[in-house]
Formats: C-alpha cells, structure tokens, sequence
C-alpha cells in the first residue's frame, strides 16, 4: 500500500482488520453450524497457514526471526493452542452474542491473574469498571435462550487460557526481547504439531466429518479461505498497533464488538432479549470505561517519562 497517501494507509489498514475480524466470526460460525467441520481440524488449518503467511511475510523482509530454544516458546504454545482451540468451540456451542461477552471476561481474569501472581497493583477506578463487565457477561448468559451448560464451559475454559496466554505473551515478549510477530513465527508451527497428535483422539481423521472427508470443493475452499483470514486478522492487528495510537486500535476494537453482535442477530437469527441488550449495554459500557482509564494512566506515565530530567 505505498502507493497510498498515509491517510489512505491508515484506513486500508482499519477496513482490511474490520473486515477479516467479523468475517472470521462468522465464516467459522458457519463451517461448525452448516457443515459440522470439525473444530480442532479447523484449528489445526490456521495455525498451518499462519505459519506459512508469517514464513513468506520473513522471507519478503516484514520482520526478521530470532533463534529461540524450544522450551522457551512451549508454555507458551500450549496455551496458544488451548486459547483458541476452547475460544472456537465457545463460538461452536454458543449463539455469537453470548461468545462475545464471554471474550470480554478476559479483561476482569487478566487483573486477578497480575495481582495474585505478580503482585501488580490496580487503582480503585480500574477495579470498579470490572463490575459492569461482568455483570453483564452474567445477564447475557441467564437470559440467553439458547443458553448451553457445555458452551459456557467452553467458554470459561477460553478465558482462563486466553488470559493466561495474554499474560505470558507479555512477559514472554520482555523476557526475549521478541515482538509478536517473531514469537508467533515459533509458535505456529509448535502448536500444530501438538493439534497433529492431539485430533485422533477427538475427532475423525478419515472418513465423514473428518478433516480427509469426502468434503465438497466449496467447503475446502471455505475452510482455506478461513485460514487466510485467520492469518489476516493477526498480521492487520500488528500493522494498525505498529501504525496508530492505543485509543485508535481500543475504540475500533469496541466497534468491532457491536457489529459482531449485531450480526449474529441479523444473519444467524440469534434471539436477543431486553434484558441480554441490557447486559451487552453494561458489558460495553465498562469496556469503554476500563479503556479509558488504562489509556489515561498510560498517557500519565508517558507524561512522567518525559519530564523527568
């Protein structure tokens, strides 16, 4: 995109994120709910073309692999692995809103993990906006008709390894002197290694519903086209961190939320009650409010960084 003015650069960039981030929500929805493909197969199909788009993106200079050892990158791969294997069967066995405001619990678990853990300390302000985040996760999923005791165990189970990924990553990320791309580089190709032993015992290799299935030429173009947008979703998320300001990316990620929601409504005719809009309405609502005190405290510490002589 040089070609483009840096405004142009900018909103290429945010469409091609908003695109892929609501597309994947949806073509995946659509793979487990129309054509049952199996969730680890599919799984195993994005961490394969992440690592062969993150190989080609090295190759053409996008950013330069460290050598790791092994036993540095597992922990980390494990968890990879568990996020987005639970976080895909709570979008299997949940209706799209409910998956949504799940994601949105990671915020409140991330906080727990870092003061039991590692002893980080939060201003008061921080802690209260996890009380609307969580009340309306709980509102949402006890008015959600289409409620699912395995789809919220899912979907707990997401949020605790999505948290612990996020937490490790960091550390990993300081620990290394790695930005994401270079960890990713590793962890791909180590997660699919372990979903490679993993799916026998699940799901059928061979055979109807198995990843070698007898699946229509359709449907083995739907789950690659799934895979690049997969990949496409992790590189846009890089470029637009790397490109714009933290309230930029946290405020297109808000509106990324409602249009999911609204979505799942419109195109998988998803029921939503009064009282679950109230729960996505005060879900949102400390969302925004958390957002806005971590972007304010960060702006303080800059401020600080700056006038110390």
């Amino acid at each position: 995109m040089g070609w483009l003015p840096a405004q142009g650069r900018l909103a290429a960039g945010l469409l091609v994120n908003l695109a892929a981030s609501i597309c994947i929500v949806f073509l995946n929805k659509w793979l487990y709910v129309r054509l049952g493909f199996p969730n680890l197969s599919l799984t195993l199909v994005h961490f394969a073309i992440t690592w062969l788009g993150l190989y080609l993106c090295q190759a053409l200079g996008a950013f330069s692999p460290k050598s790791l050892q092994p036993a540095q990158v597992l922990p980390l791969a494990l968890s990879f692995c568990g996020f987005v294997v639970f976080t895909n069967l709570s979008l299997q066995s949940n209706t799209i809103g409910t998956y949504q405001l799940a994601k949105a619990m990671t915020t409140p678990v991330i906080v727990v993990i870092q003061s039991l853990a590692y002893g980080k300390t939060f201003p008061l302000r921080i802690k209260l906006t996890l009380v609307p985040i969580t009340l309306g996760v709980f509102l949402n999923s006890y008015y959600d008709v289409k409620f699912s005791v395995l789809g919220m165990a899912f979907a707990t189970l997401g949020v605790l390894v999505t948290s612990l990924y996020q937490v490790w990553v960091g550390a990993k990320q300081h620990e290394l002197q790695v930005n994401s791309m270079q960890l990713l580089y590793y962890q791909a190709p180590m997660s699919s290694a372990m979903l490679l032993f993993i799916i026998p015992f699940f799901e059928p290799v061979f055979g109807e519903g198995g990843i070698f299935g007898p699946w229509t030429l359709s449907a083995v173009i739907m789950v690659l086209l799934s895979g690049i947008i997969a990949f496409m979703v992790n590189l846009s998320i890089y470029w637009i961190i790397g490109n714009t300001s933290p309230v930029t990316y946290n405020m297109f990620g808000h509106f990324k939320f409602c249009i999911t929601l609204l979505g799942g409504c419109l195109l998988f005719k998803d029921p939503l009650s009064v009282n679950q809009g109230l729960g996505i309405l005060c879900t949102l609502f400390g969302i925004l409010a958390y957002t806005h005190f971590k972007l304010s405290e960060q702006e303080s510490n800059k401020s600080k960084l700056v006038q110390r002589p």
